[in-house]
């Protein structure tokens, strides 16, 4: 499916830079107006459901509060069960609500379906994160109030929440009743065949224990119990209430609702504000009997601050989050609205106590049921790691915290070491549906390869010395018992049975991102133990002693590693999805109807894993994640054919499009896959943000501006960077972390400027070449197109051997018989020698055995090389001699690409070798033109970027190589033939380096 161009849609929220507003209210969106005006600290998550509850009939609710890692833990019914099975579900609990909030004025209930509105404004502030709503409200009986309600999570505190809520009597006096209220009973979600919701249960799994009030300002308290794993809960709130008369308050239980009434009497142009502490604290962080001190602490504390202490603390917090996160992009306020809404919501959802972590709708929505899953390590990790290492380094701990279960479900599947869950709150696995679940034994790789990433980015080599080398080791472990060195590949190690990322193939051979991504874990595991021999060698000797390591086990893993099958198709020349994939018929798109997207939803798994279809990227994936092992041609050539193969059903594939079609140079696909990526919520592009916002999508916005605009990788433990600019934007800067010091990278039209906002010092690469950033002293580097190098084919472009060519052919025609004039010969331009035969015998009757075609190339070959023989200086074409003087004297390189495997020999006779610096002939490269690879490579050698270069050609193949490597185009002879050029010239006499300059501007 070819993305098309992303248009931002009407607005559902105005754009502001630093602020989600809801201007006006409507009903039918309520449910998805609750998940984008949701608020958390990654273990408190409140839904944006109103103070006083809906009321509605048009629109729907989902009351959401959440705690992260807080669960409960049913049996899973299967029709038809097998061994290993997980047996038990856990799903996060939607829990007490506290934030209740009811408000009446004489009598009258404040309710948005009733009286007037007569102005209504909700904002989201990311740089204050409170939760504003003001509005002015008209009773049925005609009075009038403004009310001004702000809500917060505490991110400094981990179990508070509060609000104040302000009322001001604008045309009457009257009596003003505020209920502050805790709700125990929870509406559980409904059952649904939507693997990506939750799946809903018939009893409720928050069972009421005690109530109770306490003394000084109302204190009020429920403790409850979850019914299957019997963790307690305790929710807490106070209150204090400011007013200019006395008040007076009313208590009262009734079956799990627990509330005061505050009684007040305002004149007109009175104010009066109630501010309301909420607490949660849960069994799995304290013991059970410190409960209710820990509730009492942390509303003291609340108390003894207030609201606006609380707001100023809140505001600090966000102050150094922006200082070392924000990202800029200057022309298009939808996306910078976009991106500074998903960095906010990213750091509201992720746990930082090393015994939660982040799930997949955050802390916003019920959807997949809290867990967590591979886009913690692979799209979470990277953008806190690069911005808030401390909390990346928490997540880490998580799976640390849970190594013992990752070895007990190892055990299960029958293998040593571990095997971590694909859908987990506290490391047992919950996927019931092995195919896309447990079969995705990637997660492990992936752990893997964020651990690894995360100790290069931070140097926290303490971190993997005390943790991350026993979760390597282990599943380093799981990975050598579960491949095995296959006789049938040649004694390679293969892998089967597994599901890739890609989960619309499932249970397959020698995945290509698994067994890349475990070859890369191997050979660090490897290094990490050599490492740790040396450095930490007590931890080394308690990890030989704990978990039984050997030198013998290390070195089974290097020979894996070093032996790993990577499928590879020659004839395309790309990397097979897996054994099989390229076997399968592939997917009827044109006929497949718009609404039977997602297909998951629409069509039996069989159906979808008979063909060649993609819910996501997994190939694509891995050409970013392990960058360093594909050229740029493996790039472009794997993601021409995977692209059009997928859906992106999940919401976790247009990023790494977007972050792999900029790479290539395909800067319009990669700001469509941004767009889409970075207002998946705020525009609803799938339809469900009511069920939760997409966390794994809101990183990956983070990553597609950083690695895929800023082209930012970590190489041999150095930042480097290709930045690159979409044309539709002005600008753009992000700030990334890298051990302690702080990078501000600014991209602009024409340059590029690195400044060191933190730290001594730092070396970066940009475009390959070393940069030295010294504290707060801009480096600026211009990103001008500047013509660096030209790349010449050789025949009809340096000298004219066609002819040659053309006579060799005739001669091996005449003596089978076969016709063959110059028209036919003028389709062998550029392309292969074998490619070349196949032309020659079609439609001539004849059959050869590869052998024999083999034969019949290299008589053709020797007859060209008799012809060739007669080559001169003279048999340079017009003007190149010239013209190659003049490159060198505006120090601009020369290159060949030929198709002919003879190039070396024709520029020797031609003496004229000695000015190319780079020749690239068949022999080198897997595909020949029309394919990139042979211009690309010449570029390589060059070291020169692509689009610092100009090829000439005179032939369509070659054109078409030229420009699918992102290089501008000269073409040399018929422009009917030749019109996909930059410029068509008649002959080589036209030639100069100035013409070719023109294209790179002033």
């Amino acid at each position: 499916m070819k993305m098309k161009p992303y248009k931002h849609p009407a607005a559902l929220y105005p754009y502001r830079e630093w602020s989600l507003e809801e201007e006006t209210y409507q009903e039918e969106n309520n449910q998805r107006s609750e998940s984008v005006f949701a608020l958390g600290n990654g273990y408190i998550g409140i839904r944006g459901n109103f103070e006083e509850g809906y009321h509605g009939d048009k629109g729907t609710s989902v009351t959401g509060n959440y705690l992260n890692g807080f669960y409960d833990s049913e049996p899973i019914v299967y029709p038809e069960g097998a061994y290993g099975y997980p047996a038990r579900n856990q799903a996060m609990l939607n829990v007490t609500d506290a934030k209740i909030i009811e408000l009446s004025i004489d009598g009258q209930p404040f309710r948005l379906s009733s009286g007037q509105v007569h102005r209504y404004k909700r904002t989201l502030d990311m740089r204050s994160g409170i939760l504003l709503r003001e509005l002015e409200w008209e009773a049925p009986a005609g009075q009038r109030v403004l009310l001004k309600i702000r809500r917060m999570v505490a991110l400094q505190h981990k179990h508070l929440a509060a609000i104040h809520y302000e009322v001001t009597a604008l045309n009457f006096s009257g009596t003003v009743a505020f209920t502050s209220a805790m709700d125990g009973t929870i509406a559980r979600p409904e059952v649904t065949d939507d693997p990506r919701l939750g799946a809903g249960s018939a009893e409720p799994s928050l069972l009421p224990e005690a109530a109770g009030y306490g003394e000084g300002q109302p204190f009020l308290w429920m403790k409850q119990r979850t019914r299957h794993t019997r963790f307690a809960l305790l929710t807490a709130m106070s209150h204090k209430l400011a007013a200019s008369s006395d008040y007076e308050t009313r208590e009262q239980l009734e079956g799990e609702r627990l509330s005061v009434e505050f009684t007040v009497r305002l004149q007109n142009g009175e104010s009066a504000s109630l501010s309301k502490y909420i607490s949660y604290h849960t069994s799995r962080d304290y013991a059970e009997e410190e409960l209710m001190t820990k509730a009492e602490e942390v509303l003291q504390l609340a108390e003894a601050r207030g609201f606006a202490g609380l707001l100023g603390e809140q505001r600090a917090y966000l102050d150094r989050f922006w200082t070392h996160t924000d990202v800029e992009i200057m022309g298009d306020p939808a996306l910078q609205q976009g991106i500074r809404f998903n960095a906010f919501q990213l750091l509201q959802s992720a746990g930082r106590d090393g015994v939660t972590n982040i799930g997949a709708k955050g802390l916003t929505g019920e959807g997949y049921e809290g867990h967590y899953f591979w886009d913690t390590e692979m799209y979470m990790l990277p953008f806190f790691t690069y911005t808030q290492p401390g909390i990346a380094r928490s997540l880490l701990e998580f799976r640390y915290a849970t190594l013992g279960k990752a070895r007990e479900r190892a055990a299960v599947m029958s293998q040593r070491g571990a095997l971590y869950p694909w859908r987990t709150i506290d490391g047992e696995e919950n996927s019931a549906y092995f195919p896309a679940g447990t079969a995705q034994m990637h997660i492990n790789a992936d752990i893997a390869y964020g651990i690894k990433q995360y100790v290069l980015a931070t140097g926290d080599y303490d971190f993997l010395a005390d943790k991350g080398a026993e979760i390597l080791f282990e599943t380093s472990r799981f990975w050598a018992d579960l491949g095995h060195f296959n006789p049938a590949r040649g004694g390679a190690f293969c892998i089967d049975a597994v599901t890739g990322p890609d989960e619309y193939t499932a249970i397959v051979n020698n995945n290509a991102y698994t067994n890349l991504m475990v070859q890369d874990q191997l050979h660090y595991a490897v290094e990490t133990a050599s490492w740790l021999r040396r450095a930490y060698p007590r931890h080394y000797e308690r990890l030989q002693r704990g978990i039984g390591l050997t030198e013998e086990e290390i070195a089974g893993w290097q020979e894996a590693a070093e032996k790993m099958f990577i499928p590879f198709d020659g004839e395309l020349g790309i990397y097979a999805q897996d054994d099989t994939f390229l076997t399968k018929k592939k997917w009827d798109f044109e006929h497949t109807p718009e609404d039977k997207y997602p297909l998951l939803l629409n069509f039996h798994p069989l159906v979808i894993y008979r063909h060649q279809v993609l819910k996501q990227a997994d190939l694509v994936m891995a050409m970013f994640l392990l960058g360093e092992q594909f050229s740029l041609a493996d790039k472009i050539r794997n993601y021409n054919y995977y692209e059009p193969l997928t859906t992106h059903d999940s919401s976790l594939s247009p990023c790494i499009h977007s972050i792999v079609a900029a790479e290539i140079g395909d800067l319009e696909a990669a700001n469509a896959y941004f767009g889409r990526t970075v207002r998946m919520d705020l525009d609803d592009i799938n339809c469900n943000a009511k069920d939760g916002l997409h966390t794994a999508a809101m990183a990956g916005s983070w990553m597609s501006i950083v690695n895929g605009f800023g082209g930012m990788r970590l190489y041999d433990g150095l930042l480097c960077f290709n930045p690159a600019l979409p044309p539709q934007w002005d600008s753009f800067r992000f700030k990334v972390t890298n051990r302690g010091q702080l990078v501000d990278i600014f991209v602009e039209p024409e340059e590029v400027t690195y400044t060191l906002l933190e730290g001594e010092g730092l070396e970066i690469r940009h475009r390959g070449h070393s940069v030295k950033l010294s504290p707060f002293t801009p480096v600026r580097i211009s990103l001008a197109k500047q013509l660096k190098a030209v790349i010449f084919d050789l025949d009809g472009v340096i000298t004219d051997s066609a002819e040659y060519h053309y006579l060799a052919w005739k001669a091996v025609a005449d003596e089978l018989g076969i016709p063959f004039d110059r028209s036919k010969n003028e389709r062998l331009k550029g392309i292969s020698r074998m490619e070349s035969l196949e032309i020659v015998l079609e439609d001539s009757g004849l059959h050869f055995s590869e052998a024999d075609k083999a034969a019949l190339a290299r008589k053709k070959n020797e007859l060209y090389l008799q012809q060739i023989k007669r080559i001169t200086p003279a048999d340079l074409l017009p003007g190149i001699g010239e013209l190659l003087h003049g490159l060198r004297e505006r120090g601009i390189a020369a290159g060949l690409a030929s198709a002919s495997r003879n190039a070396a020999y024709i520029l020797e006779r031609l003496e004229a070798g000695s000015w190319f610096q780079a020749v690239v002939d068949p022999g080198s490269v897997r595909k020949g033109k029309p394919d990139p690879e042979i211009f690309l490579k010449a570029a390589e050698l060059l070291g020169v970027s692509p689009r610092s270069c100009v090829g000439v050609e005179d032939a369509a193949a070659g054109v078409a190589a030229i420009k699918a490597a992102g290089m501008l185009a000269v073409g040399i002879g018929d422009a009917r033939l030749l019109g996909a050029a930059d410029r068509v010239l008649s002959s080589t006499a036209e030639l100069s380096v100035e013409l070719l300059l023109e294209g790179f501007g002033p």
